[in-house]
């Protein structure tokens, strides 16, 4: 059933008072990626602890500014001026790539001077700047990077982590001790090792208690994890880059969760259980500086228990539990009443669901029940006793802001307005900033009341809204098709701007797919968005298909792919794509598929098992054999390969390359840490052997993402280049290739 798109552009250029243009300039792959043309003029909003203001940085000139603009009424004041922020023997500012005001706001925490690890800037300098004195301190001067560095809370202090050990700085006398010994290449402290960061989230690896007294600290050992080597061939002789990777099946490292006396060093040692095949996913202090909390995760990480434990003995004892036959997901618990209570999400009753709790354990309760999945809680009024949250209480689609009460009384939509919400509400619950935007339409950013009231705009995003808008392109077409099971499936349809449905098109489906996620939401999509704009200014029909495994539609859709990943969700892409070469303007014969990363994955299981389909495919970055993957992610969903040798053989795209039909272009970053380009190469070796030809593009020492503007526009103009000889090229007299 197709639905209606309730936006058309002529309606956003009325509200805007823009008139299309669609004879502008096309949009090409150098005006996408290759320049500033469709920035973004969004600002990242730090409240105030007294929910009245909030600060945010503007890059100048002669460095970064720091600025605090009154809420309500735009108001602002600069409190730090870039160019003052000059070190001691230095010649020109520090920048501020983030930052942290102390307690009594009397002090800044800047970072900056960060350099990469892997994927993310983590490792960096960071001083302190006085406000009132408006003097510059190092937090460190032993010299070398810091990590994750925070203040104690009379922000006297400054806690930090350097090769993989903690320490403690008292920027203002110099004076530096170290709080661990043991960090080296084999033992982490206070931060985590490789697969932590990228399957939970961890980077931040230690807390510091209520009191500043104590520092509970993550200490992971990764001596049983073999290396992984990345090769760098752009130098005279190649040099390895070592990755401790824990693959499928095999060991992990050893966690242990320490609490240290921040001036003598002395630490205690939680007592994690008799199992120590775990993870420790989140941890913290909970309102009190004798105690902490922590969520254990078994191997399998189909149950989780909330630990608390002493802070003086390390003694411990289980508060909660979450089970479920498939996998519990990585949440952490959200603490109000002083630390007495706390909320948790849960999908044991068939959709993800709010819990509350008391610290003891008792009084389980579940606050939300309806028949749709919370996706995120933003926080808790204590004063109205009310729960903001957003889940798909409007469908999967959409992302509206909620509030209940405390006792589940009471939902409110705050947000009347169809499409996608993200709100960042103050200390005070008063107020809250919501990013808004759908499928056509990039964000703007309001100031709200607590009730949903718009305040007024705190970011119109003009100039990118405006160059949207005038590009005279047509909306995407939400529509359902059916799955493999006949499941309803959501999907969404981006047409040519001067679509004739008589014409017969080529179709372009893009797919993700893997376990939560969503590529058919009423958001928008950024430059991948408007790269599938500009084919469809080329002639194709670009379609999105939502597949089993997919979120916001409850625990069944999505955990029906347990143990069994791709199989399904392929089978709904290739059943999706064939009712979609039924639609009388879609050309049948020409017929593509193309993803990234587990879209990647998904886009080779397509084209091999749709062999009669898919005409071509274009495959980023892919898994093509679950073996090769890390621990945490692919234990989550597939169990070990002992386990499940069937799964794993009937998941890996490698299994099928003696199906292949279609044309296959793969492209993989040889400096990829976390879907090894490895996998790409045992593809080939695969494909060669059964006889099979293909395209291949590597991209040396480039990660995951192949990022940085002339990658970017190379690889998307050898998509484009590729696609037209391969998915549009003609297959009658006289048809036109763009």
């Amino acid at each position: 059933m197709i639905v209606t798109q309730r936006l058309t552009v002529a309606a956003i250029a009325a509200a805007l008072s823009i008139t299309p243009l669609a004879a502008q300039q096309p949009l090409t792959v150098e005006r996408i990626w290759g320049s500033e043309e469709f920035r973004s003029d969004l600002i990242a909003v730090r409240w105030a602890p007294d929910g009245g203001s909030f600060s945010h940085v503007e890059a100048t000139a002669g460095g970064t500014d720091l600025y605090l603009t009154e809420a309500e009424t735009g108001n602002r004041e600069r409190l730090v001026r870039g160019v003052d922020l000059v070190p001691a023997g230095a010649t020109s500012p520090i920048q501020i790539e983030d930052y942290e005001f102390s307690a009594d706001r009397s002090k800044l925490l800047i970072f900056t001077n960060s350099i990469r690890v892997w994927r993310v800037n983590t490792k960096g300098e960071y001083y302190v700047w006085d406000l009132d004195a408006q003097r510059l301190y190092p937090v460190s001067r032993e010299g070398g990077y810091q990590q994750f560095a925070k203040f104690s809370p009379d922000g006297r202090r400054v806690g930090f982590v350097r090769e993989n050990n903690l320490f403690v700085a008292e920027y203002a006398s110099g004076r530096e001790w170290q709080i661990t010994t043991d960090g080296s290449d084999d033992v982490i402290n206070g931060t985590a090792d490789w697969v932590y960061e990228e399957e939970l989230g961890l980077r931040d690896g230690f807390r510091i208690s209520p009191d500043g007294q104590l520092i509970a600290f993550w200490r992971l050992d990764q001596s049983v994890i073999r290396p992984f080597y990345l090769i760098d061939e752009t130098l005279l002789y190649p040099e390895l880059q070592t990755v401790r990777y824990p693959k499928a099946g095999v060991e992990n490292s050893e966690v242990r969760i320490g609490i240290a006396n921040i001036e003598t060093g002395r630490t205690v040692w939680v007592d994690l259980g008799a199992d120590t095949d775990i993870y420790v996913a989140r941890m913290g202090f909970a309102h009190a500086p004798d105690e902490i909390w922590l969520t254990r995760l078994n191997r399998h990480q189909n149950r989780m228990d909330l630990l608390l434990a002493d802070a003086s003995t390390g003694e411990s004892r289980v508060v909660m539990t979450d089970t479920d036959e498939a996998w519990v997901d990585n949440r952490e618990p959200i603490w109000f009443a002083n630390g007495q209570e706390f909320l948790y999400l849960s999908d044991r009753d068939g959709y993800t669901q709010v819990y509350r709790s008391n610290r003891n354990g008792s009084g389980g309760r579940k606050i939300t029940t309806a028949a749709w999945d919370v996706l995120q809680v933003f926080g808790i009024d204590e004063d109205r006793r009310a729960m903001y949250f957003t889940g798909a209480g409007e469908g999967p689609l959409e992302r509206p802001i909620y509030r209940i009460g405390l006792d589940g009384d009471g939902l409110q939509r705050l947000t009347p307005e169809p499409g996608t919400h993200a709100a960042n509400f103050n200390p005070t619950f008063t107020h809250f900033v919501d990013t808004y935007s759908r499928a056509d339409t990039p964000p703007v950013q309001y100031l709200r009341s607590a009730d949903g009231e718009i305040v007024r705009t705190v970011a119109q995003n003009r100039t990118q809204r405006d160059r949207v808008s005038a590009l005279g392109i047509a909306s995407p077409e939400f529509i359902e098709v059916a799955g493999a099971d006949g499941t309803t499936l959501n999907a969404y349809l981006i047409k040519p701007p001067h679509f004739d449905s008589s014409s017969a098109y080529p179709l372009l489906m893009y797919v993700y797919g893997g376990p939560g996620s969503q590529t058919v939401t009423d958001a928008w999509g950024g430059d991948r968005y408007l790269w599938h704009q500009m084919l469809a200014q080329q002639g194709y029909v670009v379609a999105s298909v939502d597949n089993r495994g997919t979120g916001a539609r409850g625990r069944d859709f999505e955990k029906a792919t347990y143990l069994r990943l791709g199989q399904l969700e392929a089978a709904d892409q290739i059943v999706a794509a064939r009712a979609l070469g039924a639609l009388p303007y879609i050309d049948e014969q020409r017929i593509g598929i193309w993803g990234w990363s587990y879209g990647g994955y998904m886009s080779l299981l397509s084209l091999f098992r749709g062999n009669d389909v898919f005409r071509a495919g274009v495959s980023v970055a892919p898994v093509t054999d679950w073996r090769l993957y890390d621990t945490i992610y692919t234990e989550r969903y597939m169990r070990t390969p002992s386990e499940n040798a069937e799964g794993y053989e009937r998941g890996a795209p490698i299994s099928y390359v003696d199906s292949l039909m279609g044309d296959l272009l793969v492209v993989h970053g040889t400096g990829d840490d976390n879907v090894h380009s490895q996998q790409t190469t045992q593809l080939i070796v695969a494909l060669e052997e059964a006889g099979k030809q293909f395209d291949m593009r590597l991209y040396p020492n480039k990660t995951h993402a192949i990022a940085g503007q002339t990658s970017r526009v190379n690889l998307y103009g050898l998509f484009a280049e590729w696609l037209r000889d391969h998915l549009y090229a003609p297959r009658s007299v006289g048809e036109q290739v763009p």
